[in-house]
Protein backbone atom coordinates (compact mmCIF):
# COMPACT_ATOMS: atom_id res chain seq x y z
CA UNK A 1 0.00 0.00 0.00
CA UNK A 2 2.95 2.67 0.64
CA UNK A 3 2.80 3.16 -3.41
CA UNK A 4 -0.68 4.03 -3.43
CA UNK A 5 -0.69 6.07 0.39
CA UNK A 6 1.68 8.40 -1.25
CA UNK A 7 0.37 8.90 -4.44
CA UNK A 8 -2.64 9.28 -2.62
CA UNK A 9 -0.96 12.23 -0.32
CA UNK A 10 0.66 13.71 -3.80
CA UNK A 11 -2.95 13.48 -5.22
CA UNK A 12 -4.36 15.25 -2.13
CA UNK A 13 -2.15 17.48 -2.32
CA UNK A 14 -3.00 18.65 -6.09
CA UNK A 15 -6.47 18.58 -5.19
CA UNK A 16 -5.77 21.04 -2.31
CA UNK A 17 -4.22 22.96 -4.74
CA UNK A 18 -6.87 23.29 -7.06
CA UNK A 19 -9.39 24.30 -4.52
CA UNK A 20 -7.48 27.44 -3.80
CA UNK A 21 -7.24 27.99 -8.03
CA UNK A 22 -10.51 27.07 -8.87
CA UNK A 23 -13.03 26.68 -6.09
CA UNK A 24 -13.54 29.24 -2.92
CA UNK A 25 -10.33 30.01 -1.44
CA UNK A 26 -9.74 28.52 1.93
CA UNK A 27 -10.03 29.68 5.25
CA UNK A 28 -6.56 31.52 6.66
CA UNK A 29 -6.13 32.26 9.86
CA UNK A 30 -2.50 34.03 10.04
CA UNK A 31 -1.64 32.33 13.63
CA UNK A 32 -2.35 28.61 12.16
CA UNK A 33 -1.12 26.65 9.26
CA UNK A 34 -3.63 26.79 6.35
CA UNK A 35 -6.18 23.93 5.95
CA UNK A 36 -8.54 23.04 3.82
CA UNK A 37 -12.46 23.96 4.98
CA UNK A 38 -15.27 21.31 3.95
CA UNK A 39 -16.70 23.11 0.92
CA UNK A 40 -13.08 23.08 -0.44
CA UNK A 41 -12.42 19.65 -0.32
CA UNK A 42 -15.87 18.39 -2.01
CA UNK A 43 -16.20 19.52 -5.22
CA UNK A 44 -12.54 18.23 -6.35
CA UNK A 45 -13.21 14.80 -4.73
CA UNK A 46 -16.21 14.57 -6.56
CA UNK A 47 -14.76 15.95 -10.12
CA UNK A 48 -11.92 13.84 -9.69
CA UNK A 49 -13.84 10.49 -8.57
CA UNK A 50 -16.23 10.85 -11.72
CA UNK A 51 -13.49 11.05 -14.04
CA UNK A 52 -12.21 8.03 -12.87
CA UNK A 53 -15.52 6.06 -13.11
CA UNK A 54 -15.97 7.32 -16.46
CA UNK A 55 -12.98 6.44 -17.65
CA UNK A 56 -12.94 3.09 -16.72
CA UNK A 57 -16.56 3.43 -17.97
CA UNK A 58 -15.63 3.95 -21.39
CA UNK A 59 -13.09 1.08 -21.42
CA UNK A 60 -13.88 -1.78 -18.71
CA UNK A 61 -17.49 -1.76 -17.77
CA UNK A 62 -18.53 -1.13 -21.30
CA UNK A 63 -16.36 -3.39 -23.32
CA UNK A 64 -17.84 -6.64 -20.72
CA UNK A 65 -20.88 -5.18 -21.02
CA UNK A 66 -21.25 -5.26 -25.32
CA UNK A 67 -22.22 -1.11 -25.03
CA UNK A 68 -19.14 -0.82 -27.52
CA UNK A 69 -16.52 -3.59 -29.05
CA UNK A 70 -12.49 -2.68 -29.20
CA UNK A 71 -11.58 -3.16 -32.99
CA UNK A 72 -8.37 -5.22 -32.28
CA UNK A 73 -6.66 -8.42 -33.07
CA UNK A 74 -4.62 -8.28 -30.27
CA UNK A 75 -4.98 -10.68 -27.05
CA UNK A 76 -5.45 -8.81 -23.68
CA UNK A 77 -8.98 -7.63 -24.65
CA UNK A 78 -11.53 -6.85 -22.12
CA UNK A 79 -14.34 -7.82 -24.72
CA UNK A 80 -13.03 -11.36 -24.43
CA UNK A 81 -12.65 -11.24 -20.81
CA UNK A 82 -9.17 -11.12 -20.81
CA UNK A 83 -7.71 -8.56 -19.58
CA UNK A 84 -3.77 -7.68 -17.79
CA UNK A 85 -3.52 -7.74 -14.08
CA UNK A 86 -2.21 -3.94 -13.97
CA UNK A 87 -5.76 -2.91 -15.17
CA UNK A 88 -6.75 -3.23 -11.54
CA UNK A 89 -4.35 -0.04 -10.51
CA UNK A 90 -5.98 3.09 -11.91
CA UNK A 91 -9.13 2.62 -9.81
CA UNK A 92 -7.97 1.65 -6.61
CA UNK A 93 -5.27 3.97 -6.20
CA UNK A 94 -8.18 6.72 -7.94
CA UNK A 95 -10.89 5.78 -5.32
CA UNK A 96 -8.81 5.28 -2.18
CA UNK A 97 -6.66 8.76 -2.78
CA UNK A 98 -10.49 10.22 -2.92
CA UNK A 99 -11.31 8.72 0.05
CA UNK A 100 -8.83 10.74 2.18
CA UNK A 101 -10.21 13.81 1.00
CA UNK A 102 -14.08 12.64 1.71
CA UNK A 103 -12.58 11.76 4.83
CA UNK A 104 -10.90 15.04 5.61
CA UNK A 105 -13.98 16.53 4.61
CA UNK A 106 -15.82 14.54 7.63
CA UNK A 107 -13.04 15.56 10.09
CA UNK A 108 -13.53 19.83 9.53
CA UNK A 109 -17.26 19.16 9.44
CA UNK A 110 -16.71 18.25 12.79
CA UNK A 111 -14.46 20.51 14.23
CA UNK A 112 -16.12 22.22 16.51
CA UNK A 113 -14.34 25.52 14.87
CA UNK A 114 -16.15 24.77 11.53
CA UNK A 115 -18.96 22.33 12.67
CA UNK A 116 -21.43 21.77 10.05
CA UNK A 117 -24.00 18.51 10.09
CA UNK A 118 -24.65 18.93 6.46
CA UNK A 119 -20.99 18.29 5.04
CA UNK A 120 -20.70 15.76 8.20
CA UNK A 121 -23.83 13.79 6.12
CA UNK A 122 -22.61 14.25 2.57
CA UNK A 123 -19.08 13.03 3.41
CA UNK A 124 -20.16 10.07 5.19
CA UNK A 125 -22.35 9.27 1.69
CA UNK A 126 -19.52 10.05 -0.52
CA UNK A 127 -17.43 7.48 1.77
CA UNK A 128 -20.41 4.79 1.45
CA UNK A 129 -20.42 5.39 -2.39
CA UNK A 130 -16.61 5.14 -3.06
CA UNK A 131 -16.15 2.44 -0.56
CA UNK A 132 -19.06 0.31 -2.62
CA UNK A 133 -17.11 0.81 -5.65
CA UNK A 134 -14.01 -0.54 -4.50
CA UNK A 135 -15.63 -3.73 -2.77
CA UNK A 136 -17.87 -4.75 -5.62
CA UNK A 137 -14.78 -4.74 -7.82
CA UNK A 138 -12.10 -6.23 -5.46
CA UNK A 139 -13.83 -8.13 -2.74
CA UNK A 140 -12.39 -7.79 0.57
CA UNK A 141 -10.62 -4.80 0.79
CA UNK A 142 -9.12 -2.11 3.37
CA UNK A 143 -11.77 -0.52 5.30
CA UNK A 144 -12.01 0.74 8.84
CA UNK A 145 -8.05 1.09 8.73
CA UNK A 146 -7.50 2.71 5.30
CA UNK A 147 -5.90 5.55 4.55
CA UNK A 148 -4.57 6.34 8.12
CA UNK A 149 -0.96 6.67 6.45
CA UNK A 150 -0.69 10.54 6.65
CA UNK A 151 -1.97 10.79 10.19
CA UNK A 152 -0.78 7.44 11.92
CA UNK A 153 2.18 6.13 9.88
CA UNK A 154 -0.05 3.05 9.10
CA UNK A 155 1.13 1.94 5.81
CA UNK A 156 0.27 -1.73 5.83
CA UNK A 157 -3.85 -1.93 6.86
CA UNK A 158 -5.76 -5.13 7.10
CA UNK A 159 -8.05 -6.15 4.21
CA UNK A 160 -11.90 -6.74 5.49
CA UNK A 161 -14.49 -8.80 4.76
CA UNK A 162 -17.15 -7.51 2.30
CA UNK A 163 -19.86 -8.26 4.83
CA UNK A 164 -18.40 -5.81 7.50
CA UNK A 165 -17.60 -3.40 4.71
CA UNK A 166 -21.52 -3.50 3.97
CA UNK A 167 -22.98 -3.35 7.25
CA UNK A 168 -20.17 -0.57 8.27
CA UNK A 169 -21.65 1.28 5.06
CA UNK A 170 -25.01 0.93 6.20
CA UNK A 171 -24.21 2.55 9.28
CA UNK A 172 -22.79 5.50 7.40
CA UNK A 173 -25.85 5.85 5.16
CA UNK A 174 -28.49 5.37 8.15
CA UNK A 175 -26.23 8.47 10.27
CA UNK A 176 -26.50 10.82 7.08
CA UNK A 177 -30.05 10.30 7.03
CA UNK A 178 -30.37 11.49 10.25
CA UNK A 179 -27.44 14.47 9.89
CA UNK A 180 -29.18 15.96 6.17
CA UNK A 181 -32.75 16.29 7.83
CA UNK A 182 -32.02 19.74 9.21
CA UNK A 183 -31.35 22.21 6.78
CA UNK A 184 -29.67 24.56 9.33
CA UNK A 185 -26.24 23.77 8.19
CA UNK A 186 -26.26 25.07 4.49
CA UNK A 187 -23.56 24.35 2.37
CA UNK A 188 -21.81 26.03 -0.45
CA UNK A 189 -23.46 25.66 -3.70
CA UNK A 190 -20.47 26.83 -6.10
CA UNK A 191 -18.51 24.10 -4.53
CA UNK A 192 -21.54 21.45 -5.23
CA UNK A 193 -21.28 20.53 -8.81
CA UNK A 194 -23.93 17.79 -8.18
CA UNK A 195 -26.27 19.36 -6.50
CA UNK A 196 -26.08 22.84 -6.44
CA UNK A 197 -25.98 23.53 -2.46
CA UNK A 198 -29.63 21.41 -2.41
CA UNK A 199 -29.44 19.30 0.86
CA UNK A 200 -32.55 16.93 0.70
CA UNK A 201 -31.26 16.22 -3.00
CA UNK A 202 -28.22 14.63 -0.96
CA UNK A 203 -29.72 13.05 1.04
CA UNK A 204 -32.33 11.43 -1.17
CA UNK A 205 -29.26 10.37 -3.18
CA UNK A 206 -27.91 8.84 0.10
CA UNK A 207 -31.18 6.72 0.70
CA UNK A 208 -31.37 5.84 -2.81
CA UNK A 209 -28.02 4.65 -2.63
CA UNK A 210 -29.04 2.57 0.38
CA UNK A 211 -31.58 0.82 -1.77
CA UNK A 212 -29.05 -0.24 -4.56
CA UNK A 213 -26.48 -1.39 -1.86
CA UNK A 214 -29.50 -3.49 -0.03
CA UNK A 215 -30.88 -4.98 -3.31
CA UNK A 216 -26.79 -6.04 -3.74
CA UNK A 217 -26.76 -8.43 -0.60
CA UNK A 218 -30.08 -9.38 -0.78
CA UNK A 219 -29.28 -12.94 -2.91
CA UNK A 220 -26.50 -13.80 0.00
CA UNK A 221 -28.81 -16.17 2.12
CA UNK A 222 -26.96 -15.10 5.60
CA UNK A 223 -28.08 -11.15 5.25
CA UNK A 224 -31.35 -11.43 3.20
CA UNK A 225 -34.37 -11.45 5.96
CA UNK A 226 -32.10 -8.16 6.99
CA UNK A 227 -31.68 -6.68 3.31
CA UNK A 228 -35.07 -7.35 2.52
CA UNK A 229 -36.62 -5.93 5.55
CA UNK A 230 -34.60 -2.58 5.45
CA UNK A 231 -35.10 -2.39 1.90
CA UNK A 232 -38.89 -2.27 2.52
CA UNK A 233 -38.64 0.28 5.73
CA UNK A 234 -36.34 2.52 3.54
CA UNK A 235 -39.15 2.15 0.39
CA UNK A 236 -42.77 1.62 2.33
CA UNK A 237 -42.78 1.41 6.13
CA UNK A 238 -40.40 4.76 6.63
CA UNK A 239 -40.43 6.30 3.66
CA UNK A 240 -41.40 9.50 5.12
CA UNK A 241 -37.84 9.20 7.11
CA UNK A 242 -35.95 8.10 3.96
CA UNK A 243 -36.83 10.17 1.04
CA UNK A 244 -35.44 9.13 -2.26
CA UNK A 245 -34.90 10.05 -5.95
CA UNK A 246 -38.31 9.88 -7.55
CA UNK A 247 -37.99 12.81 -10.72
CA UNK A 248 -35.33 13.18 -12.93
CA UNK A 249 -34.42 16.53 -11.64
CA UNK A 250 -33.51 15.12 -8.04
CA UNK A 251 -30.83 12.01 -10.40
CA UNK A 252 -27.70 12.23 -8.66
CA UNK A 253 -25.25 13.28 -11.96
CA UNK A 254 -22.72 15.40 -11.81
CA UNK A 255 -23.33 17.96 -14.75
CA UNK A 256 -20.04 19.31 -16.79
CA UNK A 257 -20.18 22.89 -17.17
CA UNK A 258 -17.13 22.95 -19.83
CA UNK A 259 -15.88 25.68 -17.41
CA UNK A 260 -12.91 25.87 -14.85
CA UNK A 261 -12.07 22.38 -13.34
CA UNK A 262 -15.99 20.70 -14.42
CA UNK A 263 -14.56 19.96 -17.65
CA UNK A 264 -15.38 16.24 -18.74
CA UNK A 265 -12.52 13.76 -18.63
CA UNK A 266 -13.81 12.22 -21.65
CA UNK A 267 -11.68 14.69 -23.43
CA UNK A 268 -8.53 13.50 -21.86
CA UNK A 269 -9.29 10.49 -24.55
CA UNK A 270 -8.23 10.87 -27.97
CA UNK A 271 -10.58 11.93 -30.26
CA UNK A 272 -9.77 8.77 -32.80
CA UNK A 273 -9.55 6.72 -29.82
CA UNK A 274 -13.05 8.04 -28.36
CA UNK A 275 -14.89 7.61 -31.73
CA UNK A 276 -12.13 4.15 -32.42
CA UNK A 277 -14.32 1.18 -30.63
CA UNK A 278 -17.78 0.11 -32.22
CA UNK A 279 -20.92 0.41 -30.71
CA UNK A 280 -22.05 -3.12 -29.54
CA UNK A 281 -24.24 -4.94 -31.64
CA UNK A 282 -26.26 -6.04 -28.28
CA UNK A 283 -26.53 -1.97 -27.35
CA UNK A 284 -27.72 -1.01 -30.73
CA UNK A 285 -29.89 -3.46 -31.60
CA UNK A 286 -32.73 -2.95 -29.10
CA UNK A 287 -32.50 0.20 -29.14
CA UNK A 288 -33.31 0.05 -33.09
CA UNK A 289 -35.62 -2.46 -32.84
CA UNK A 290 -37.96 -0.40 -30.47
CA UNK A 291 -37.20 3.10 -31.79
CA UNK A 292 -35.84 4.22 -29.24
CA UNK A 293 -35.80 8.31 -28.67
CA UNK A 294 -32.40 8.29 -27.25
CA UNK A 295 -31.28 7.52 -31.04
CA UNK A 296 -34.04 9.27 -33.37
CA UNK A 297 -32.16 12.25 -34.62
CA UNK A 298 -34.89 14.13 -34.70
CA UNK A 299 -35.37 14.16 -30.99
CA UNK A 300 -31.52 15.12 -30.71
CA UNK A 301 -29.72 18.07 -32.42
CA UNK A 302 -29.29 18.91 -35.85
CA UNK A 303 -29.95 15.37 -36.49
CA UNK A 304 -27.43 13.87 -34.04
CA UNK A 305 -29.15 11.81 -31.98
CA UNK A 306 -29.01 12.07 -28.33
CA UNK A 307 -26.61 9.09 -27.34
CA UNK A 308 -24.46 10.79 -30.31
CA UNK A 309 -24.24 7.45 -32.02
CA UNK A 310 -23.15 7.59 -35.68
CA UNK A 311 -25.53 6.12 -38.31
CA UNK A 312 -23.86 3.32 -40.74
CA UNK A 313 -25.03 3.07 -44.66
CA UNK A 314 -28.48 5.09 -43.26
CA UNK A 315 -28.86 3.01 -40.02
CA UNK A 316 -27.75 2.04 -37.28
CA UNK A 317 -25.43 -1.35 -37.04
CA UNK A 318 -23.16 -2.77 -34.39
CA UNK A 319 -20.02 -5.33 -33.64
CA UNK A 320 -20.55 -8.27 -32.00
CA UNK A 321 -19.09 -9.04 -29.03
CA UNK A 322 -16.33 -11.73 -28.12
CA UNK A 323 -14.91 -12.09 -31.68
CA UNK A 324 -12.11 -14.39 -32.34
CA UNK A 325 -8.71 -13.14 -32.91
CA UNK A 326 -7.94 -12.95 -36.38
CA UNK A 327 -11.49 -12.26 -37.56
CA UNK A 328 -12.50 -8.79 -36.46
CA UNK A 329 -15.27 -7.04 -37.48
CA UNK A 330 -15.76 -3.63 -39.58
CA UNK A 331 -16.55 -1.15 -37.54
CA UNK A 332 -20.22 0.43 -38.22
CA UNK A 333 -21.90 2.67 -36.09
CA UNK A 334 -19.94 4.29 -33.47
CA UNK A 335 -19.76 7.27 -30.29
CA UNK A 336 -19.17 10.79 -32.33
CA UNK A 337 -16.03 12.47 -30.87
CA UNK A 338 -15.89 16.20 -30.45
CA UNK A 339 -13.81 16.25 -33.95
CA UNK A 340 -16.75 14.91 -35.83
CA UNK A 341 -19.43 16.90 -34.21
CA UNK A 342 -17.89 19.76 -32.39
CA UNK A 343 -21.26 20.26 -30.24
CA UNK A 344 -22.88 16.84 -29.69
CA UNK A 345 -20.68 14.26 -28.60
CA UNK A 346 -20.53 12.66 -25.39
CA UNK A 347 -16.73 14.24 -24.94
CA UNK A 348 -18.37 17.86 -24.22
CA UNK A 349 -21.96 16.22 -23.02
CA UNK A 350 -23.11 17.47 -19.22
CA UNK A 351 -25.24 14.44 -18.56
CA UNK A 352 -21.91 12.11 -18.72
CA UNK A 353 -21.25 12.11 -14.96
CA UNK A 354 -23.76 9.56 -13.95
CA UNK A 355 -23.98 8.70 -10.28
CA UNK A 356 -27.43 7.39 -9.49
CA UNK A 357 -30.12 8.18 -11.31
CA UNK A 358 -34.26 8.61 -10.61
CA UNK A 359 -34.85 5.58 -13.76
CA UNK A 360 -32.48 2.77 -11.49
CA UNK A 361 -34.31 3.82 -8.42
CA UNK A 362 -37.85 2.95 -10.16
CA UNK A 363 -36.40 -0.62 -11.95
CA UNK A 364 -35.50 -1.31 -8.23
CA UNK A 365 -38.89 -0.74 -6.80
CA UNK A 366 -40.13 -2.81 -9.63
CA UNK A 367 -37.75 -5.87 -8.64
CA UNK A 368 -39.06 -5.07 -5.00
CA UNK A 369 -42.64 -6.03 -6.03
CA UNK A 370 -41.75 -8.58 -8.22
CA UNK A 371 -40.19 -10.29 -5.29
CA UNK A 372 -43.21 -9.63 -2.92
CA UNK A 373 -40.61 -7.40 -0.64
CA UNK A 374 -42.87 -4.26 -0.63
CA UNK A 375 -46.58 -3.26 -2.26
CA UNK A 376 -46.94 -1.57 -5.51
CA UNK A 377 -47.95 -1.93 -9.10
CA UNK A 378 -44.60 -3.76 -10.87
CA UNK A 379 -45.79 -2.23 -13.74
CA UNK A 380 -46.20 1.07 -12.73
CA UNK A 381 -42.70 1.45 -11.66
CA UNK A 382 -41.31 -0.49 -14.48
CA UNK A 383 -43.27 1.68 -16.85
CA UNK A 384 -41.90 4.72 -14.74
CA UNK A 385 -38.18 3.66 -14.88
CA UNK A 386 -38.59 3.74 -19.09
CA UNK A 387 -39.90 7.30 -19.44
CA UNK A 388 -37.32 8.56 -16.88
CA UNK A 389 -34.40 6.91 -18.68
CA UNK A 390 -35.29 9.03 -21.79
CA UNK A 391 -36.35 11.78 -20.10
CA UNK A 392 -33.16 12.10 -18.39
CA UNK A 393 -31.93 12.99 -21.55
CA UNK A 394 -34.66 14.07 -23.54
CA UNK A 395 -36.40 16.54 -20.50
CA UNK A 396 -39.16 17.75 -22.99
CA UNK A 397 -39.83 14.01 -24.39
CA UNK A 398 -43.50 12.53 -22.31
CA UNK A 399 -44.82 10.17 -24.67
CA UNK A 400 -44.09 6.37 -22.88
CA UNK A 401 -47.64 4.69 -23.29
CA UNK A 402 -46.97 5.48 -27.26
CA UNK A 403 -43.46 4.44 -27.01
CA UNK A 404 -43.90 0.86 -25.30
CA UNK A 405 -46.83 0.29 -27.19
CA UNK A 406 -45.15 0.69 -30.61
CA UNK A 407 -41.81 -1.21 -29.04
CA UNK A 408 -44.40 -3.95 -27.53
CA UNK A 409 -42.28 -3.67 -24.52
CA UNK A 410 -45.51 -3.76 -22.67
CA UNK A 411 -45.22 -5.52 -18.83
CA UNK A 412 -46.34 -9.35 -18.29
CA UNK A 413 -48.11 -9.95 -14.87
CA UNK A 414 -48.10 -13.32 -16.34
CA UNK A 415 -44.58 -14.05 -16.46
CA UNK A 416 -42.15 -15.97 -14.59
CA UNK A 417 -40.09 -14.29 -12.40
CA UNK A 418 -37.31 -14.97 -14.30
CA UNK A 419 -39.25 -13.54 -17.32
CA UNK A 420 -39.66 -10.16 -15.19
CA UNK A 421 -36.36 -9.90 -14.03
CA UNK A 422 -35.43 -9.62 -17.56
CA UNK A 423 -37.87 -7.24 -19.00
CA UNK A 424 -36.47 -5.16 -15.88
CA UNK A 425 -33.17 -5.46 -15.96
CA UNK A 426 -32.18 -4.99 -20.29
CA UNK A 427 -34.47 -1.76 -19.43
CA UNK A 428 -32.26 -1.48 -16.24
CA UNK A 429 -29.35 -1.63 -18.40
CA UNK A 430 -29.76 1.37 -20.26
CA UNK A 431 -30.86 3.48 -17.76
CA UNK A 432 -27.33 2.79 -16.21
CA UNK A 433 -25.51 3.78 -19.51
CA UNK A 434 -22.39 5.41 -18.44
CA UNK A 435 -23.01 5.43 -15.01
CA UNK A 436 -19.38 3.90 -13.61
CA UNK A 437 -19.71 -0.04 -13.35
CA UNK A 438 -23.06 -0.38 -11.92
CA UNK A 439 -24.00 -2.28 -15.38
CA UNK A 440 -21.72 -5.15 -14.80
CA UNK A 441 -22.33 -5.13 -10.88
CA UNK A 442 -26.10 -5.80 -11.87
CA UNK A 443 -24.89 -8.58 -14.17
CA UNK A 444 -23.05 -10.42 -11.72
CA UNK A 445 -25.92 -9.95 -9.25
CA UNK A 446 -28.85 -11.30 -11.54
CA UNK A 447 -27.71 -12.83 -14.62
CA UNK A 448 -29.53 -10.10 -16.70
CA UNK A 449 -29.29 -9.02 -19.12
CA UNK A 450 -29.19 -12.07 -21.40
CA UNK A 451 -25.84 -11.27 -22.91
CA UNK A 452 -25.19 -13.07 -26.43
CA UNK A 453 -21.58 -15.63 -26.24
CA UNK A 454 -19.17 -14.81 -28.66
CA UNK A 455 -17.22 -17.68 -29.68
CA UNK A 456 -13.41 -15.67 -28.84
CA UNK A 457 -14.79 -15.72 -25.12
CA UNK A 458 -11.92 -16.07 -22.70
CA UNK A 459 -12.53 -17.22 -18.97
CA UNK A 460 -14.13 -20.70 -19.91
CA UNK A 461 -17.05 -17.59 -21.27
CA UNK A 462 -17.95 -16.58 -17.60
CA UNK A 463 -18.25 -12.51 -16.93
CA UNK A 464 -15.18 -11.67 -14.66
CA UNK A 465 -16.55 -11.59 -11.18
CA UNK A 466 -13.43 -8.71 -10.05
CA UNK A 467 -10.90 -7.34 -10.79
CA UNK A 468 -7.45 -8.88 -9.14
CA UNK A 469 -5.77 -7.01 -6.89
CA UNK A 470 -3.39 -4.74 -7.88
CA UNK A 471 -0.02 -6.31 -8.12
CA UNK A 472 2.36 -4.03 -5.94
CA UNK A 473 -0.01 -4.71 -2.85
CA UNK A 474 1.55 -8.09 -2.74
CA UNK A 475 4.75 -6.36 -2.25
CA UNK A 476 4.30 -3.76 0.02
CA UNK A 477 1.27 -5.16 2.18
CA UNK A 478 2.19 -9.00 1.43
CA UNK A 479 0.91 -10.50 5.09
CA UNK A 480 -2.83 -8.82 4.63
CA UNK A 481 -3.02 -9.73 0.87
CA UNK A 482 -2.59 -13.49 2.34
CA UNK A 483 -4.93 -13.66 4.13
CA UNK A 484 -7.65 -11.48 1.97
CA UNK A 485 -6.73 -14.27 -0.64
CA UNK A 486 -6.60 -17.50 1.94
CA UNK A 487 -10.19 -16.19 2.95
CA UNK A 488 -11.87 -14.40 -0.29
CA UNK A 489 -10.31 -17.24 -2.43
CA UNK A 490 -7.65 -16.70 -5.52
CA UNK A 491 -6.76 -13.32 -6.78
CA UNK A 492 -7.94 -14.25 -9.91
CA UNK A 493 -10.75 -12.57 -11.90
CA UNK A 494 -13.12 -15.73 -11.76
CA UNK A 495 -13.43 -15.43 -8.07
CA UNK A 496 -16.50 -14.22 -6.70
CA UNK A 497 -16.88 -11.89 -3.83
CA UNK A 498 -19.19 -12.66 -0.75
CA UNK A 499 -22.23 -11.18 -2.31
CA UNK A 500 -22.19 -13.50 -5.12
CA UNK A 501 -21.68 -16.64 -3.54
CA UNK A 502 -25.05 -18.09 -2.27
Amino acid sequence: MKHAIIGALVLFGMATQSCTKDFTDINTNPNETKVATAHALMAPALVNTLSANMIRNRNFNNELMQVTVDISESDGKVFRYDFRATWADYLYNAWYSELTNFKDMEKVARDPKSYNRSYIGISLICQAWVYSLLTDTYGDIPYFKSNLARDSAFFEPPFDTQKDIYFDIFDKLDTANVYLNNTTYGINANNDPVFNGDITKWRRFGNSLYLRLLMRISGKAEVADVAIAKFKEVAETKKSSYPIIDTTEQSAILRWTGAGPLVSPFLSVREQDFRGPGVGEFFINNLVNWNNPLIDPSKGNNSVNRWRIAPYQGGYSGVPSGYQMGQAPVRRSYFYSQTTTTLFNLQTDALTGQMLNAAEVQFMLAEAVVKGWISGSADAFYTRGIKYTIKQWIPAWDDVTDYIDKADLHWNDNGSEEEKMEAIHIQKYYAMFLMDMQQWFEYRRTGHPILPKGPGLRNNGVMPARMNYPVYVQSTNPTNYKQAVARQGSDVISTEVWWQKP
